[in-house]
């Protein structure tokens, strides 16, 4: 997602640094900034003067060390590092989790939903959201639901291999966003000239993860059977709105999976 928002901001003008541990991933055009944000002293060669900050990270495994040392740390010492060289960005822009919520019923949650984090994975995000907004820096932080896409195909790739779905009532809703549009939405809230403090970023359509996969099944023409045991996901899920996102202005490129996994479908079937 880093290196499709990078590509996006250089393609309408802007000069954008990539910061990584290893930056021959960087997509060509970016100026590379080797660093490790998870080390105190993993921080340096920053430019000169930086407008906006993306800070969008990942864990190098799912446990709670490694969270901590990417996130919470990382966004520490990042916020050192700014405060020693004199920098004052326009922005810092967080892509924190829906993760953050704890609603397991179905219920609707929006920006000003409760947040109650069920695992260890919000509650480090909650507390990075914490840390950015009580820093001197104005900032944005970006609830992301569940990112698809290019590279990101788990369901497509379930509806090819014929894995049979599960069958639940009521549903159990997630939530998700197309990479594409993770990227836009980000590109678009620098252009804002006063963003709010938080948008959740999803599409416009929760969905159980069983209908996605049956849709993506039925556009292949592929039959899928009913699994014998249900998954170990319990009902009810969350949905997640994006309406204070779309009243800023942001047009989605893929309003819901149907677009997104289409398109992905499209560019599998032209070879690109």
């Amino acid at each position: 997602m880093g290196s499709a928002l990078a590509e996006l901001l250089a393609g309408v003008g802007h000069e954008v640094f990539g910061v990584r541990r290893d930056v021959s991933a960087l997509p060509d055009g970016i100026a590379p900034v080797r660093a490790d944000v998870s080390r105190p002293d993993g921080i340096g060669g920053l430019p000169a003067r930086i407008d906006f900050i993306f800070y969008m990270v990942g864990a190098k495994v799912r446990d709670a060390d490694s969270y901590r040392a990417a996130y919470l740390d990382g966004l520490g010492h990042l916020l050192r590092v700014l405060g020693e060289e004199g920098q004052a960005p326009q922005r810092i822009l967080f892509t924190s989790s829906t993760a953050v919520y704890g609603q397991s019923r179905g219920e609707w949650v929006d920006e000003e939903s409760p947040t109650h984090p069920r695992g260890f994975a919000g509650e480090i995000m909650l507390t990075t959201e914490r840390l950015l907004h009580g820093s001197p820096h104005p900032s944005t932080i970006v609830r992301l639901g569940g990112i698809y896409g290019p590279g990101r195909t788990r369901l497509l790739d379930a509806a090819i291999s014929k894995q049979p779905v599960a069958e639940r009532e009521p549903p159990s809703f997630s939530n998700r966003i197309h990479r594409d549009d993770a990227a836009g939405a980000l590109a678009h809230l620098i252009g804002l000239e006063e963003p709010a403090p938080l948008y959740v970023g999803v599409d416009s359509e929760p969905a159980d993860p069983s209908d996605v996969q049956r849709w993506i099944a039925g556009e292949l023409g592929v039959v899928l059977a009913v699994a014998e045991q249900p998954d170990s996901r319990p009902s009810g899920g969350k949905r997640c709105r994006n309406e204070r996102l779309v009243a800023s202005g942001y047009d989605f490129l893929f309003p819901t999976y149907r677009e997104g996994y289409g398109e992905i479908l499209r560019a599998r079937g032209s070879g690109s």
